[in-house]
């Protein structure tokens, strides 16, 4: 605990700096910049070549100059709750789009999907998230179907397939709906996002956010989120309702805060946890190395609502083919 503390007071120290200087771009020496560079540009240009071959491969020749939005994100987290002690989880998201696909598909490889992050209490806290480090239980290798529907005009729908990689193999299914309502004569947009999910191990689960928000200015943002899940390994459904208000600190850093209470049970609904949070996020170098620094406090029923603290650092490595400008 003492290590993240001091890990997260140097984070800090230099956004302090950064902020005072809103022309840089980095809060990173130049000797450790001048490291990260070319491990970025080379995994960089791998991920897109790689993308843009398999594209023209199923596709055709425009995959060479369409805009493609594959990514490769790794983040490392590290969090410290009073009731679970020390803990960390390792992740990696890498997806690759195929824009030019007659079926417009998407290959996705994750190893901390939606559906292994547990309750919603748990997510909160993200005491499910702990010590996963890359656990192959976790680990997924699937296919996606994109609609080419404008969400804002017509529900989206799309399907997924695939396997978790583990012996015996464990596949999956998946299919997700959006929709996004734009208020009309008013500033307020209402978005929601649902999922469908069968595990052959971990059965069906299903899940649906509905985030209401508007601008408070150019800086600030406002939004009401509830959420609603249910799984079949637990066989409860479980409901949230937060407010969350966000905020610009600069062109590299924001800052939100929320307040979340969760519920279960459809027939004898009861909260069963609130919790408190704030999330400050920052660039510290040409949107390659962010930070994430999240304390939160929770009130959970079974403890009698007593507080309970929690802190959660990330450190996040995205790798994103389409920054062009010098670094």
């Amino acid at each position: 605990m003492n290590k993240l503390l001091l890990l997260t007071a140097l984070l800090l120290s230099g956004t302090g700096y950064a902020e005072e200087n809103p022309e840089g771009d980095s809060d990173l020496p130049l000797w450790v910049a001048d490291k990260i560079t070319p491990v970025h540009d080379s995994v960089t240009n791998w991920l897109d070549n790689s993308a843009r071959n398999i594209d023209n491969f199923f596709g055709n020749d425009d995959s060479l100059t369409i805009e493609n939005g594959s990514y490769l994100r790794f983040s490392q987290e590290f969090s410290w709750h009073e009731r679970d002690d020390f803990g960390s989880d390792t992740a990696l998201r890498l997806r690759l789009d195929l824009p030019t696909t007659e079926e417009r598909l998407r290959i996705l490889i994750e190893s901390d999907p939606e559906e292994a992050q547990g309750t919603l209490a748990e997510q909160g806290a993200n005491t499910a998230r702990n010590n996963n480090d890359f656990n192959s239980d976790n680990f997924l290798i699937g296919l996606r179907r994109l609609s080419s529907r404008d969400k804002r005009e017509h529900w989206r729908f799309d399907a997924g397939a695939g396997i978790k990689v583990k012996l015996p193999l464990d596949p999956y299914v998946r299919f997700s709906g959006e929709r996004q309502w734009l208020m009309e004569d008013s500033p307020w947009v209402l978005d929601s996002w649902n999922r469908v999910s069968w595990f052959n191990k971990e059965g069906y689960s299903a899940r649906s956010r509905w985030d209401l928000g508007r601008p408070l200015s150019d800086t600030q943002h406002l939004r009401f989120i509830t959420n609603v899940q249910w799984q079949e390994e637990v066989d409860t459904l479980e409901y949230s309702e937060g407010i969350e208000f966000n905020q610009l600190l600069g062109t590299r850093s924001a800052i939100r805060y929320a307040a979340v209470a969760v519920g279960r049970s459809a027939s004898s609904p009861k909260l069963h946890d609130y919790y408190l949070l704030s999330h400050y996020r920052r660039n510290l170098h040409k949107e390659i190395l962010f930070v994430d620094f999240i304390p939160e406090l929770h009130f959970p029923r079974e403890q009698d609502y007593d507080a309970e603290f929690g802190v959660t650092l990330r450190l996040e490595l995205l790798f994103r083919a389409d920054l062009s400008w010098g670094r």
